[in-house]
């Protein structure tokens, strides 16, 4: 059974950071692309970040770039999504997914956040002005 428990959320005020944590488990680690959305009330979902668990091959939105940097620990099985400078508008409930990918492909694109297979039960992060 696959399982995706995410952690690390919490409340920061406006210039602070943030490390969430995916604690993956239930499938075979290789060959996924592991992600991370976010949704606010009232607002579209938007896939915040995504990662090949075979090569590191990492995707941002432009809304993040230079601030959050996903990462992995591939013995562990856990994603992660270090956010700094953190600004208001980054408050959401952000949710860890996994996609299967083909093997030989060693990118990842949002489709497979947005399609994903599975997603976890989501950390709320909530920055103050």
């Amino acid at each position: 059974q696959v399982q995706l428990v995410e952690s690390g959320g919490g409340s920061v005020q406006a210039g602070g950071s943030l490390r969430l944590s995916c604690a993956a488990s239930g499938f075979m680690y290789s060959w996924n692309c592991m992600g991370w959305f976010r949704q606010a009330p009232g607002k579209p979902r938007e896939e915040v970040a995504v990662i090949h668990t075979r090569g590191d091959a990492t995707l941002y939105a432009d809304s993040v770039k230079g601030r959050f940097t996903i990462s992995q620990d591939t013995a562990k099985k856990t994603v992660y999504l270090q956010m700094n400078s953190l600004k208001p508008e980054d408050s959401a409930m952000y949710y860890c997914t996994r996609s299967r990918v083909g093997v030989g492909r060693w990118t990842c694109d949002f489709g497979a956040v947005g399609n994903a297979e599975d997603r976890g039960q989501g950390t709320q992060v909530t920055v103050s002005s």
